[in-house]
């Protein structure tokens, strides 16, 4: 059993109370848009940290963290990539890599929508943690803490941040 604590959209802030919430995580995961490789180390530090960079990272974060990133969480094939669309309206890129290279979960960040929805076509859960940061259009900061269990996906949270 592997639990995870899900983040994007940090913009170079990074409350406090996240590591709180993902104090009882195996992992973290971010979906892009750092802001500062800082915020990264913060992480990593804290916890063994995965993550793409966004569209806002500069070449500190791009260096050490790729645009794309598969990897298996148990017996969960895992896709992220920080600008990647929904259900069913995946960025063409998107699209065809889970046609062509099927995954159980995507996880993208980019919009500061927090969606979390199962694609019944490819079999995929998509989730999107929203955005922790304090610069975008969002008004709530949120994250993602959810479970997996062999090849099960469980316990899914949202978590709201302080204002």
């Amino acid at each position: 059993m592997t639990r995870i604590g899900l983040i994007s959209d940090t913009h170079g802030y990074l409350d406090e109370s996240v590591f709180g919430h993902f104090s009882k995580c195996d992992e973290i995961w971010h979906a892009g848009d750092f802001g500062t490789i800082e915020i990264a180390d913060k992480l990593r530090s804290f916890k063994p940290l995965k993550g793409v960079f966004g569209n806002i990272d500069g070449y500190d974060v791009r260096s050490i963290y790729p645009e794309t990133l598969r990897w298996k969480c148990e017996q969960v094939e895992i896709y992220m990539k920080h600008i990647g669309g929904y259900p069913p309206k995946y960025t063409p890129e998107v699209k065809q890599e889970l046609l062509i290279h099927p995954a159980k979960m995507f996880i993208s960040g980019h919009s500061h929508i927090l969606k979390i929805m199962y694609d019944e076509k490819l079999h995929c859960l998509h989730i999107n943690p929203g955005a922790a940061g304090k610069q975008g259009w969002h008004k709530v900061k949120t994250l993602v803490r959810f479970t997996i269990d062999g090849d099960t996906i469980k316990d899914c949270e949202v978590i709201e941040l302080p204002k």
